[in-house]
């Protein structure tokens, strides 16, 4: 694929999906300019269920999607693995050791998964156990990224995996080094990619995990929700 130039990295539930007025006014914006901005998906959703949200809300087809919170990327039209990140993956990848453990927790439930590229869970009130499994797994010295979001979500993943090791991989091999660049989120999975350093944005219905972030000097808060968020943001960025 051509070298991007201009490039909105965004989450899908909760910051491009979730206000459809203005999901239409940022996408018809977009189409207006005269430079095209390529879009990529970064999304917790497994490929298949990012796929079905894409068309459920109607929204166009990314150029490259980044899916399971960084574990999976895929390029082109029809979205092909990115075959070098797929190998990465798979390095010290360990999942019947997590498994394991995890299932000491009764309040930890898993989540159904089509594959074990990742080990997702949903904690039942219970952070205690959160922290307790975490600590585990440390002591247990078993590779790996561990990422607690929204007060329920618990993705466990390759160490090299994340929506931030995911993105920069993708912007040093797909993007030109002076393209105009903007990453969104809103819930703690987005934390790593937002604090690259890039031009960013925390939507206004951000989790609370991500607004309590350190700001950087190219991070923005959006006063809007969702994509509307995104579009105040781009406009601060690059309407010039």
């Amino acid at each position: 694929m051509q070298m991007i130039t201009q490039m909105l990295a965004t989450d899908l539930d909760g910051t491009l999906v979730g206000d459809e007025k203005h999901l239409k006014d940022l996408l018809t914006y977009y189409e207006g300019l005269q430079k095209k901005v390529t879009l990529v998906y970064v999304t917790g959703r497994h490929r298949e269920s990012a796929l079905e949200l894409i068309k459920e809300a109607n929204i166009p087809m990314p150029s490259i999607l980044i899916s399971d919170v960084g574990t999976g990327i895929y390029i082109g039209n029809d979205l092909k693995p990115d075959e070098e990140w797929e190998l990465l993956m798979k390095k010290n990848w360990n999942p019947e050791a997590i498994k394991k453990i995890a299932s000491h927790y009764p309040t930890i439930v898993p989540q159904k998964l089509p594959d074990e590229s990742r080990i997702s869970y949903t904690a039942q009130e219970d952070e205690g156990s959160v922290e307790k499994l975490k600590q585990e797994l440390l002591q247990a010295n078993i590779p790996h990224k561990f990422i607690f979001s929204s007060g329920r979500d618990i993705d466990i993943l390759p160490e090299a995996s994340g929506k931030g090791s995911a993105l920069t991989y993708v912007i040093e091999k797909y993007v030109e080094d002076q393209a105009s660049i903007l990453i969104a989120g809103d819930s703690g999975n987005d934390e790593e990619m937002i604090s690259l350093g890039y031009p960013s944005v925390i939507v206004a219905n951000a989790q609370p995990e991500l607004i309590a972030i350190q700001d950087h000097p190219q991070l923005f808060r959006a006063t809007k929700n969702c994509a509307g968020g995104i579009h105040e943001a781009w406009l601060h960025f690059y309407d010039n």
